[in-house]
């Protein structure tokens, strides 16, 4: 998939985020990279074999504090080679990794940590299984 077409199915995810959520979100700009580099994994403690399907890099909203004028915005940044490798040449599956990357670095947005975002990924992923 070109990367114009990727992106627009990242905009489609991010347009469908409850509007609760997108007006508790400011300052903030995702991008498209195609895949993140050996360094920048290594800059964050993950394995070269691992893959980095998106990232938070900011201040998170909980460590807002008064000071908190005229900053550059953080960023998400959301990588599509690894995605559409777990994806499998799937568009629905695709669309769904896609939504969960977006949800996944908004939740560091807003100040949770990886553990307590997996336990809420878990919980939901239980939730839908049951349904």
């Amino acid at each position: 998939m070109d990367k114009i077409e990727f992106e627009k199915l990242v905009s489609e995810v991010i347009s469908a985020v409850p509007s609760h959520i997108k007006k508790a979100i400011d300052n903030v700009v995702f991008i498209v990279e195609t895949g993140s580099s050996n360094q920048r994994k290594g800059e964050m403690n993950i394995a070269t074999n691992e893959m980095l399907l998106g990232l938070y890099e900011g201040i998170p909203q909980i460590k807002r504090g008064s000071g908190y004028t005229g900053a550059l915005p953080d960023k998400i940044t959301i990588f599509q080679e690894p995605i559409e490798e777990l994806s499998g040449g799937d568009k629905d599956k695709l669309k769904q990794l896609i939504r969960e990357v977006v949800e996944h670095e908004i939740g560091h947005y807003f100040g949770f940590d990886e553990a307590e975002i997996r336990a809420i990924e878990l919980k939901r992923r239980r939730l839908n299984k049951s349904k």
